[in-house]
């Protein structure tokens, strides 16, 4: 597996990928939290918040701006990648294990009233006590990770699980921009095995992972699809999300947007290829941020996550400055989430730096364990 040198970013590109970063981050951690607040059917919703439906974060959870367990477990992954970074020249790199690892992390968050000093020694987002909220777990991601063993593409977790547990975690892997398509594919794939077994799970978790990638590094959301479709379509069983992924591309030219193209694309459903072809098709015609996440939350299915998908996407393909102000003001945990996208960021671009350092080295291992 490749990744981009710290060699090759200037200033200007280290700026852009921060930005990026930061915006697939907080603007999946929006989505979630403005589709937590929905919580009800879109006649329930009109009722209650006028013809648009919900257009604004309200309450969930006992405050405005909470987010669900999809927001937990992205940043969890992401603390994944990081460690695997850190981990390359020990001479024991295997992405998949780290992620699991900090996975685990994330599930033991569930199980605890909060962090204790067993967690002092591994790393600082364990710590982080705002994070042992229980919000929502699909209850996939519990039973995959309710013990140490890892699932495997040949030995997967749960597979007859088809939700969207796995993809809903899946969009850090996108933003590992110097690894080419494929490998970005192969280890969201690979990941998602760890808590759902069911090809369809597993293949939009990469599909999703790959369109992130494409629109970090730059592209268009048509080239990011069309991306992930390319690596779609050399693997097994993945009929189901290009099918779907065709749907939200065909969807486009079919009139304006509204709530019904939105449920019939499969966001009414919580299977993964319907979420992911959702969240594709608001990404395409939404005008801005607001308005795209607006489109996503409001049908009868789980809004949290195509609310995460999408703003990941958004968040991914216009970077941080795009979000709405006045929502990042009441995002719970926007500084843990800034903090960890800009770690993110240093680590993908100065990793060999930081590694080797002397007067920065040791802060950074204890925040990032090698073990």
């Amino acid at each position: 597996m490749a990744t981009t040198a710290a060699a090759v970013w200037g200033r200007a590109e280290q700026q852009d990928f921060r930005s990026r970063v930061r915006g697939c981050l907080l603007g999946g951690a929006l989505g979630d939290a403005l589709g937590a607040g929905a919580g009800g059917r879109l006649e329930e919703l009109r009722e209650a918040y006028g013809p648009d439906g919900l257009t604004d974060p309200v309450p969930a959870f006992g405050r405005r701006g909470a987010v669900t367990a999809a927001t937990q477990m992205a940043l969890f992954t992401v603390d994944g990648l990081i460690r695997a970074q850190v981990r390359r020249d020990t001479g024991h790199w295997h992405p998949p294990t780290d992620v699991h690892r900090a996975h685990l992390r994330w599930a033991a968050t569930q199980r605890d009233w909060g962090p204790d000093e067993r967690r002092k020694d591994n790393g600082w987002l364990a710590r982080e006590e705002w994070l042992y909220a229980r919000r929502n777990p699909p209850r996939a991601c519990l039973t995959g990770l309710g013990d140490d063993t890892l699932g495997t593409l040949d030995r997967p977790k749960n597979p007859d699980a088809e939700d969207s547990g796995a993809l809903a975690r899946s969009a850090p892997y996108g933003l590992l921009v110097g690894w080419e398509p494929q490998l970005v594919c192969q280890i969201a794939v690979e990941c998602a095995a760890q808590t759902h077994g069911a090809p369809a799970a597993g293949l939009a978790a990469g599909a999703f992972a790959v369109t992130v990638h494409g629109l970090a590094r730059g592209g268009s959301v048509e080239a990011a699809v069309a991306g992930a479709l390319e690596q779609l379509a050399v693997r097994p069983g993945h009929e189901p999300v290009t099918k779907a992924l065709a749907r939200a591309l065909g969807a486009v030219r079919e009139g304006a947007p509204d709530a019904d193209r939105v449920t019939a694309l499969g966001a009414g459903e919580d299977r993964a290829e319907g979420q992911l072809a959702a969240a594709v098709y608001c990404a395409l015609v939404g005008e801005d941020v607001r308005h795209g996440l607006r489109l996503a939350v409001n049908h009868d299915g789980p809004s949290a996550v195509t609310g995460a998908l999408t703003g990941a996407l958004l968040g991914a393909l216009h970077g941080e400055t795009a979000l709405p102000p006045a929502w990042l003001a009441e995002l719970e945990g926007r500084a843990t989430v800034l903090e960890l996208a800009d770690d993110f960021s240093m680590e993908m671009t100065q990793g060999a730096a930081l590694h080797s350092a002397t007067d920065s080295s040791p802060g950074w291992l204890t925040r990032y364990p090698r073990g």
